[in-house]
């Protein structure tokens, strides 16, 4: 059962091969024998797991299923999910137990999926390793050495080790593609307000949105098929009609131009990932695409934009943890002022309270129109530079990472060196585009990715795209040695 794909999973639901029990029960048992390795979820909720798959095997008895019902999920634990902590992989929230959930779970949770636990994740979802949890970091299972990447980590590494067929992940600056790339699956960052934001706790408001992680594009077409869609309760959410991801995926590549963006393919990129994107780009051809060259000049400026306008806001969105309304509170504090710092320097972690601190700086006056409108204004720029390759090209392809899985600590040091992992995923957010990765071999036994970049609501096409090279490849079905 756990090779199963989603499909196959709700066929075998409906034809009472197995029950949501039985399947949900595989998964509990998979993810504690190999949770104490892996790290991969914060908190298993068994209980409410197995009463979930008691109810949709009561629908599913009543015919009133929909394709996920009775299917195991997690959700990274950013997501507010009633009754169950929901912690950030902050200490900050370590006592925290969400009254209400968040429009995305709830969408899958009406849908019949059967939640497990929440996963790992980078505190606050910054990071790109899965090494700033203050629930210790998640390894990657493909290589125990090595992260699983972030901040979407225990996400990732929970579908590649079989532990949960699919997830929930965010992307801020590329934290569910380049997880994905580093454990071999399937991560869609959908187009900026695609997928509600309401109930996510925020890291950047303007750059998170919520995907899909799954082996497979199918997979997640059947996932962002329940999540996707207008959500009055969310500003940020546009109301634009959901297509049917599924009937697109099988769409010809005849005629479609894949643009290759020169500054993705330089002296930043290991040769050896350099060869796996080169194939899968010759795959890509022999389905009858054509590929095109194509320039997005200010990709280095990217890093330096984004370290600007994330970290600004979110030192305002981390201004409500202040230890008087909920979160971690200082002991015996002296005064407003001693309660204020020792809750917020006992509670956020090292990099967290970094980003707070850049991020005020940038904002504060004086140091606003050097720092922070002028990281707007060169957003602006790249997004104009994705806007002009869209006009020559259908898609972009390019790496989702420089390197594959890179080892555990060996970068915890230097932040600029972490920083760079994220080169070639921080422009999409910053433009507000969607863009997938999908596994296309391996260097040293360590996954590689191929990132998919669309125009804004061409969700469909990528997934046709990474759908169409997965039926004429399987590094998508490679499971880890320990599994």
């Amino acid at each position: 059962m756990l090779e199963l794909s989603l499909q196959q999973m709700a066929q075998g639901l409906a034809e009472r091969k197995f029950s949501s029990v039985e399947l949900t029960q595989a998964f509990l048992t998979q993810t504690k024998k190999l949770n104490p390795q892996i790290n991969a979820l914060i908190t298993i909720t068994e209980e409410q797991a197995l009463a979930a798959a008691q109810q949709a095997d009561r629908r599913i008895a009543a015919e009133e299923a929909t394709p996920l019902t009775g299917i195991p999920i997690a959700h990274k634990d950013l997501f507010c999910t009633q009754g169950v902590k929901t912690t950030c992989a902050s200490k900050m929230l370590d006592n925290f137990t969400a009254p209400y959930s968040a429009t995305l779970v709830d969408k899958l949770e009406q849908a019949g999926a059967v939640s497990i636990g929440k996963t790992n994740m980078d505190e606050f979802a910054m990071g790109s390793s899965n090494e700033n949890s203050f629930y210790g970091p998640c390894k990657n299972p493909w290589d125990l050495k090595a992260v699983p990447g972030g901040s979407s980590g225990g996400s990732a590494a929970a579908v590649a080790a079989r532990m949960i067929p699919a997830a929930t992940g965010s992307d801020t600056g590329g934290s569910i593609r380049q997880p994905a790339a580093f454990c071999g699956i399937t991560g869609l960052k959908p187009t900026y307000g695609r997928v509600s934001r309401w109930g996510m706790i925020a890291y950047a408001s303007s750059l998170d949105q919520a995907g899909p992680m799954a082996r497979s594009a199918e997979d997640c077409a059947l996932l962002l098929q329940q999540m996707a869609g207008f959500d009055p309760k969310d500003s940020t959410s546009i109301q634009r009609a959901v297509p049917d991801y599924l009937n697109l995926l099988d769409e010809p590549l005849q005629g479609l131009t894949l643009g290759l963006p020169q500054e993705y393919f330089g002296a930043d990129l290991n040769p050896e990932v350099a060869e796996r994107i080169h194939a899968a780009i010759g795959e890509l051809e022999k389905l009858g695409a054509r590929v095109k060259e194509v320039s997005l000049p200010l990709t280095r400026m990217a890093i330096p934009a984004y370290y600007v306008i994330a970290p600004a806001e979110a030192s305002s969105n981390l201004s409500r943890f202040d230890g008087v309304r909920f979160g971690h509170r200082c002991a015996d504090p002296k005064d407003l002022e001693d309660l204020y710092k020792r809750s917020r320097s006992e509670g956020f972690g090292e990099e967290v309270q970094r980003r707070i601190l850049v991020g005020t700086y940038a904002l504060s006056e004086g140091f606003y129109d050097a720092y922070y409108r002028k990281a707007q204004q060169v957003r602006r720029l790249i997004t104009q530079d994705f806007m002009k390759a869209f006009n020559e090209v259908d898609l972009l392809v390019a790496p989702t990472a420089p390197s594959p899985a890179f080892d555990l600590g060996s970068k915890t040091s230097d932040p600029v060196q972490m920083y760079l992992e994220d080169i070639y995923t921080l422009g999409v957010n910053l433009a507000g585009l969607p863009a997938l990765s999908t596994p296309v071999g391996q260097v040293a036994g360590r996954p590689v990715g191929l990132q998919l970049i669309g125009n804004h609501f061409d969700e469909g096409r990528l997934l046709n795209v990474a759908h169409q090279l997965q039926q004429v490849t399987d590094f998508h079905l490679q499971a880890p040695a320990l599994v």
